[in-house]
């Protein structure tokens, strides 16, 4: 081994660690020199350090006092609309790095602590929708979950719709109640537009038929999370983001019943069955011991969760419900009638008779139409053509002519009147329609109003509707008494009455 002088040694050192890398083991053996020694060189001269790049400026730099004066001004302004107020002062960037300084330079509020909420055994529920998208094959129709977790046991409800109306959300209210077997003191909600119509830090205005259906079963006490608060409920939100990691990715399913029984089936044998990660106890043990007893009972008395709305009838004889058109009997043109529905079935009245039913349908823009509503149109369309009477008023024969030819002389409006004799002749049959007519005109008047008032008020005939079976011998046997209504007729007097008078009799007739 070549021996080295002091400073040849140092120099060594320094070549083998600092150029070459070698440690500081392998330099002792190769030079003979402790490692002590070897680290007291190295210490001493240490490579030159790299000169840091100045950093680069950014094309928002000369903007800065600006964008700080805009926050300090509107603290929660968005990207977009602080890059709207730089475009004049000759900002030619982009939005992206201007969210990057906002992100920097916006103040931030001091975090927010909070306290974990405690319930006790049947104190309260909470609801609320989750969104799945476009999920269903074939069905262009959002998916949403509807989610419920009692409070104490963490025992959890979920079913899928393709409806967050008023109806279907009632509808899963009461499958939801049935399933936990009873309602709580208490239920929590989202401000969803079912049960929140407007929500104020001062004041909640509760949807008036939740309130109902709330009294109805159990007088169960509603309470809103105030907005932008979903700490308040997070006994639900929890509970979604887990349907959202352990239920939903690759799942695959024919059509919504499908989806709705493999959640049944994972709810029952998984998500209420394992031990949960706050609690540390199995929900559906918790509950049947300790909270399944303390639920009050669901009433019995029936309430409507049919989804309603009022509708007209247009001239090819369709009604508009939930996207989709159905038909009904062509007589019924231009009439104002009411749709009931529910998860399977649409239903059509005209006031209380039904006049159509339908199989709803889940997709959107289709024609559903039975064939009979439009049985005889084609044969009854020339008549109507041929200028005499309208095609659905044939029935009332002689009268009904001699009564259209009285009307087109004067100013009423043939189509208005046309379409309310097509009301009554349809809740109170032909012949009723056609006997009241004549009387009418025989006390020298036209109108339906007063055709309407003589068989209401005078001969006291109502509309003939189906009676409702509600399964119950006892109930369906009850029989009331039709309500006189003539009574706010008088407590509310009009100054044109449409009480056509008294026919004059054979004496007086000239």
């Amino acid at each position: 081994m070549k021996v080295l002088d002091a400073s040849g040694r140092v120099a060594e050192v320094l070549r083998l660690g600092l150029v070459e890398g070698v440690s500081i083991r392998q330099i002792e053996k190769r030079l003979g020199i402790s490692r002590k020694t070897v680290r007291k060189i190295l210490g001493r001269h240490q490579a030159p350090r790299p000169t840091a790049a100045p950093a680069r400026g950014s094309i928002l730099d000369p903007y800065e006092p600006a964008i700080r004066a805009l926050l300090d001004d509107v603290p929660e302004m968005l990207a977009p609309a602080v890059l709207e107020r730089l475009r004049p002062l000759g900002y030619g960037g982009g939005v992206t790095i201007l969210r990057d300084r906002l992100r920097r330079l916006r103040p931030r509020g001091p975090r927010e602590a909070f306290l974990t909420l405690e319930f006790a055994p049947g104190e309260a529920i909470q609801v609320d929708w989750a969104d799945f998208g476009f999920a269903v094959p074939g069905v262009p129709r959002r998916v949403s979950a509807f989610v419920a977790v009692l409070c104490y046991s963490r025992l959890l409800y979920i079913e899928f719709t393709f409806s967050q109306s008023m109806g279907s959300f009632l509808r899963c209210m009461e499958r939801c109640a049935r399933f936990f077997g009873g309602t709580t003191a208490m239920e929590i909600f989202d401000n969803m537009k079912t049960v929140v119509l407007s929500h104020t830090a001062t004041a909640t205005v509760f949807h008036p038929k939740f309130l109902e259906y709330a009294r109805v079963r159990g007088g169960f006490t509603v309470r809103a999370c105030n907005v932008r608060k979903a700490h308040e409920k997070g006994r639900v939100e929890r509970p979604i983001g887990f349907v959202r990691r352990r239920f939903w990715p690759g799942r695959r399913f024919r059509d919504l019943l499908d989806l709705n029984t493999q959640a049944t089936a994972w709810r029952d044998d998984f998500a209420n069955g394992r031990v949960h990660e706050v609690t540390g106890k199995v929900p559906h043990l918790v509950f049947e011991h300790e909270e399944k007893r303390l639920l009050k009972p669901i009433s019995e008395k029936p309430f409507d969760t049919d989804d309603i709305e009022g509708v007209g009838v247009t001239k090819m004889h369709r009604v508009s419900f939930d996207r989709n058109r159905y038909s009904v009997p062509w007589r019924l043109v231009s009439q104002q009638v009411t749709v009931r529905a529910n998860d399977d079935v649409v239903s059509v009245f005209l006031e209380s008779k039904p006049i159509a039913k339908h199989r709803r349908s889940w997709d959107v823009g289709q024609d559903i139409q039975h064939e009979a509503h439009k049985q005889g149109l084609l044969e009854r369309k020339p008549r109507a053509a041929a200028g005499a009477l309208p095609a659905a008023l044939v029935e009332l024969g002689n009268v009904g002519r001699d009564y259209f030819r009285v009307l087109a002389a004067g100013s009423r409006s043939i189509h208005r009147e046309s379409a309310r004799l097509v009301l009554l002749v349809e809740i109170f049959g032909a012949s009723p329609t056609q006997s009241a007519m004549a009387e009418v005109m025989r006390t020298g008047h036209v109108g339906a109003e007063y055709i309407e008032y003589v068989m209401r008020h005078k001969r006291g005939l109502s509309p003939q509707a189906a009676p409702l079976r509600l399964g119950n011998d006892e109930l369906d046997a009850i029989s009331l008494p039709e309500p006189d209504l003539a009574v706010y007729d008088r407590l509310a007097p009009t100054s044109r009455t449409i009480d056509p008078g008294e026919p004059p009799h054979g004496d007086d007739l000239p």
